[in-house]
């Protein structure tokens, strides 16, 4: 046979047009064979992050997140700070950047039993006051999910990430884990949802400061909701 002589050879150019009319049918069946391959990938992907406390949108917390990891430049807001005489002095602020469709898909996610039993579980607010919970909205906002698709898991990323920003406080956070996971699970599945920890900060463009200002700004957006009452009065 022709084909393995011109390999032997090592000739770059084949002078019989066989090989040549076999390269492209050859490299489509490397093509075919390596989309074949793919979905082997993704499905050990997704099975991998669907272990994270059992739920059947874990994965798709993954890929949408990657999806919209590039997010658009917010324009700066420039606010006079001070007058004197002809100096004028301004601040640069930067445009907030949740939607009306966060806040809808955070009090949706209010009504989570999971959630809800976290909530109710963190007697003392060490992790989810009025504040750090505002910050769960803009961090929905900076990471620009539709509304819809967020779910427990985008909830509990945020939270993580604003005790992260404002607490660093790790036994209570731990809480959040074994809340999510599992109190049997957490300590198999956290490793796993500190990586997708990891892919929210990236999809916020690593921005986690929110000022204390833009928290209140959220909560007036719905003053006389349950949640904003979660005032921290002390901690033991």
């Amino acid at each position: 046979m022709q084909r393995p002589q011109a390999a032997r050879n090592g000739s770059p150019l084949a002078s019989s047009p066989a090989p040549l009319e076999a390269g492209p049918e050859q490299r489509t069946r490397k093509m075919r064979g390596r989309k074949r391959k793919k979905p082997t990938g993704v499905k050990a992907a997704a099975h991998k992050s669907s272990s994270l406390a059992s739920h059947p949108s874990s994965s798709d917390a993954v890929s949408e997140l990657k999806s919209w990891s590039k997010r658009k430049q917010r324009r700066n807001i420039w606010t006079v700070n001070h007058i004197e005489g002809t100096k004028l002095r301004m601040n640069k602020r930067r445009r907030p950047s949740y939607r009306p469709e966060d806040q809808e898909a955070f009090y949706r996610l209010l009504e989570d039993p999971v959630i809800q039993s976290f909530l109710e579980a963190d007697m003392f607010l060490k992790v989810s006051d009025k504040y750090l919970l505002s910050m769960v909205v803009e961090y929905f906002g900076r990471v620009g999910l539709p509304g819809h698709l967020y779910n427990r898991i985008h909830f509990f990323l945020a939270l993580y990430i604003a005790s992260d920003m404002e607490e660093d406080n790790l036994m209570s956070k731990r809480s959040i884990f074994q809340f999510l996971l599992g109190r049997e699970h957490w300590p198999d599945l956290y490793k796993e949802f500190l990586k997708l920890k990891v892919e929210f900060f990236h999809a916020m463009g690593h921005r986690a400061w929110v000022t204390p200002e833009l928290c209140e700004e959220i909560q007036a957006q719905n003053p006389h909701h349950w949640v904003w009452s979660r005032v921290r009065q002390c901690t033991p």
